[in-house]
């Protein structure tokens, strides 16, 4: 009778859920929640607009409305919400308030002050202030834009940066070099600004200008077919800024394109106004997929046939920066935004190919996805995001890499993913008993798997469990029991789990928080459920609580970043991972109660 009672309810829970997910999609057969970030894509969303000279009075109304909501208690900005204040992103908000005509109050001033204001901000903040004129662009650390002439061959390029960082500092270089001011006419001094101090960069030698040729051609070559690079903030802000620095208006094509295609990435919130760093359709309509045929949806449901038409229409066909150390690998595979076809990613791939699997659809795609995926495994067994081999930790050592990460070495949660669909699909076994290998060697002495993007260690082990069951590891394995023990030892009173973001730097808050959150239950519920302990009592109490914390109309609240960028520097908070992963995990459980 129990066993009963807990399919009911379960199927109570499904049932909700499953009718709350489709009421989310979109008529193209898209699911895509937003991707909040912080405070600093606002502000800089201001700094640029102000450069380019596009500010209105309702752009700054609405951006200083948004800034202002999401001040802290204590007037500060931190990086995610609940987090401590973070001196980079108060200065940044705290400018964009004043530029916009409204003071953020005593109490931010004071905090700037305190440690130690502009002075002490990283890299990419100064840049910004020094766009205002008040920074000299000659008091900071130069990015030569020379770097774009080395070929991939030497010892030292470009292209040993991530995708994200080196689109990101190609861009930035140029502008640097260019040393571009449009005056903010606000009084910074009380914040260590030394503003109209920026000298004229000089006449340029012959090395210097044809570096910032090839950098802008090299620039204008990537740009994706809505605007932006990568898809992603950071490249398409400075992409803009560098091309109006080099003299082009917006009747250029390029630079009128890429500032049209931004506002695709606004959120407009009543009287507030912010950008999205990043949109993630392609993942989000995945993941939707993979739960409703989990929760018993069929294959051939009209929600589910639309969803694989999106996914497949978003096939990889192209060669991008990948092929630079893979010169011989065919393309395929799928990005994360909505156009990236110069970056195709591994996690992608690997979670849409299972996808269409389930779906019964596009099994040429897939195999041609997956024989990319493959040709991307790194030597080492594992699976960076982007690029292969791309470990060079020694540029964490350059003194203009103060921001987050800069490589894409292989990380648990992309290669459990890649092993989880290689496994379920019984393809390239050498590849994925290389990625076996490489995963169980990254099995923390704890029993856990660090989370690379996702926080943290809970969504690392709740990846790599599925991954290591597909590829045929028995339930008995130790290091699956080693993993359930851990998940055990973290698991709240309540059932459910959550993990500090201060995890990435503090060891004693893996796995641990002060709050639970519906995602990252369901991450320890899929680890549960892929390494035999569905039936057990942790597993049923994760579910417990799943099923107590669902609201009326089938949804979950979920205010805590969950998603990773860099960790503790750019986090995230993905709007549909608090229904996605929930039905995900409890579609699961249900199948193995139900035999």
């Amino acid at each position: 009778m129990a066993a009963i009672a807990e399919l009911t309810r379960l199927d109570a829970a499904i049932e909700r859920g499953t009718r709350r997910l489709l009421e989310l999609q979109r008529p193209d057969g898209v699911w895509v929640g937003e991707l909040e970030s912080n405070a600093t894509m606002t502000a800089q969303h201001l700094f640029w607009n102000h450069y380019l000279g596009l500010r209105t009075p309702e752009l700054d109304r609405r951006i200083a409305n948004e800034l202002l909501a999401r001040m802290r208690d204590d007037g500060t900005w931190s990086i995610w919400f609940e987090g401590p204040p973070d001196l980079s992103t108060s200065i940044e908000a705290y400018v964009a308030c004043r530029l916009a005509g409204v003071d953020p109050g005593p109490r931010a001033l004071a905090f700037i002050q305190r440690e130690g204001g502009i002075p002490r901000s990283r890299l990419f903040t100064k840049c910004f202030m020094a766009l205002l004129g008040q920074w000299p662009w000659q008091r900071m650390v130069p990015i030569p834009p020379e770097l774009v002439l080395l070929p991939p061959s030497s010892p030292f390029s470009i292209y040993d940066f991530s995708c994200w960082a080196r689109q990101t500092f190609v861009a930035l270089a140029v502008a640097q070099s260019l040393r571009p001011v449009r005056p903010a006419e606000v009084d910074l001094s009380a914040l260590g600004a030394i503003p109209g101090r920026t000298r004229p960069p000089g006449r340029p030698n012959p090395l210097r200008r044809r570096a910032v040729t090839v950098a802008e051609r090299w620039i204008r070559e990537r740009q994706e077919a809505d605007g932006s690079w990568g898809g992603i903030q950071p490249p398409w802000v400075w992409g803009i800024i560098a091309l109006a620095a080099l003299g082009h208006g917006l009747d250029d094509p390029t630079l009128g394109k890429a500032v049209e295609g931004w506002q695709g990435f606004m959120v407009s919130d009543g009287e507030r106004l912010r950008p999205e760093a990043c949109q993630s359709p392609v993942w989000d309509t995945a993941l939707a997929a993979l739960a409703l045929r989990a929760c018993g949806l069929p294959a051939e449901h009209d929600a589910l046939r639309r969803a694989g038409d999106y996914l497949l229409r978003e096939e990889v066909t192209i060669r991008g920066d990948w092929a630079i150390r893979k010169p011989d690998l065919a393309p395929g595979g799928w990005a994360f935004e909505y156009e990236n076809d110069l970056y195709p990613d591994v996690d992608d791939t690997a979670v849409v190919a299972l996808t269409l699997h389930e779906l019964g659809r596009g099994e040429e795609a897939i195999a041609r996805g997956l024989d990319w995926l493959v040709g991307m495994q790194s030597r080492d067994g594992g699976w960076g995001a982007f690029d292969v081999d791309n470990q060079a930790l020694w540029l964490y050592k350059v003194p203009f890499c103060d921001f987050g990460k800069v490589t894409d070495e292989p990380s648990s949660d992309v290669t459990a993913h890649s092993l989880e669909t290689l496994g379920t699909l019984g393809l390239h076994r050498e590849a994925a008993e290389n990625g076996i290998e490489w995963l169980l060697s990254e099995q923390e002495e704890d029993g856990s798997w660090f989370g690379r993007w996702g926080v943290n260690h809970i969504y690392g082990t709740g990846a790599a469990l599925p991954g290591l069951e597909a590829c045929g590891i028995p339930h008995d394995h130790p290091s699956m029991r080693r993993a359930v023990a851990w998940l055990d030892s973290v698991q709240q009173e309540s059932g459910g789990f959550g993990e500090d973001i201060r995890s990435y730097a503090d060891p004693a808050w893996r796995g641990r928080a002060e709050f639970t959150t519906a995602s990252q239950t369901a991450w320890a519920l899929l680890g549960y459920v892929a390494a035999g302990n569905a039936e057990d009592s942790a597993s049923r109490r994760a579910a417990d609580y799943l099923c107590a914390a669902q609201r009326t109309d089938g949804d979950w609240e979920e205010r805590h970043f969950t998603g990773t960028g860099f960790p503790l520097d750019f986090m995230i908070r993905y709007h549909l991972y608090r229904i996605t992963f929930p039905l995900l995990a409890l579609g699961r459980m249900r199948e193995r109660l139900a035999g």
